[in-house]
C-alpha cells in the first residue's frame, strides 16, 4: 500500500490567532524564490515588499514582521500572500522556515524576539 504525504499547511504553523480580520494581511512577496508556508518574513523599507527575514543587512528585512500562512511561488514575479501581522497569535516553533543566513540557535531567538515584538508568540509542541 502507497503512503501519501501531505506537504505542511496552515495548520501546522497558525495554532491561534484572536481575530483573522485584525491579524492577517495581504502583501507582495519579493521575487525570486517559492516561500514555504510558515516563512519568517521582513519588509523592505524601499519598497513595502517582503522576503525572507535575514540575519543581516539594512533593507529593512533583517527584522522579522510576519509568518507567511501559505506556500507562494514567487520565483519568477512578485506575487501576493497572506501573513499573520500581529498578535495575539500564537505559530508553532516547529512550522516556521527561514532564511538561509538564520542559521543557528541564537539568530533563531532573535527572530522569533523580532516576531514576539509584534504579537507573534512562538511555542513549541503546539
Amino acid at each position: 500500500m502507497s503512503v501519501l504525504t501531505q506537504p505542511p499547511s496552515m495548520g501546522d504553523v497558525l495554532k491561534y490567532e484572536v481575530n483573522p480580520n485584525y491579524t492577517r494581511e495581504v502583501i507582495t512577496l519579493l521575487a525570486g524564490m517559492p516561500y514555504p508556508v510558515g516563512s519568517v518574513l521582513g519588509k523592505i523599507t524601499a519598497n513595502g515588499k517582503y522576503k525572507l527575514a535575514t540575519s543581516g543587512g539594512t533593507d529593512g528585512a533583517q527584522t522579522a514582521v510576519a509568518v507567511l500562512l501559505y506556500a507562494v511561488d514567487a520565483t519568477l514575479a512578485d506575487a501576493t500572500g497572506i501573513v499573520v501581522a500581529r498578535g495575539p497569535s500564537i505559530v508553532s516553533r516547529e512550522g516556521l522556515a527561514y532564511d538561509a543566513s538564520v542559521d543557528d540557535s541564537a539568530k533563531i531567538t532573535t527572530k522569533l524576539g523580532q516576531l514576539a515584538a509584534v504579537g507573534i508568540i512562538a511555542r513549541d509542541g503546539v
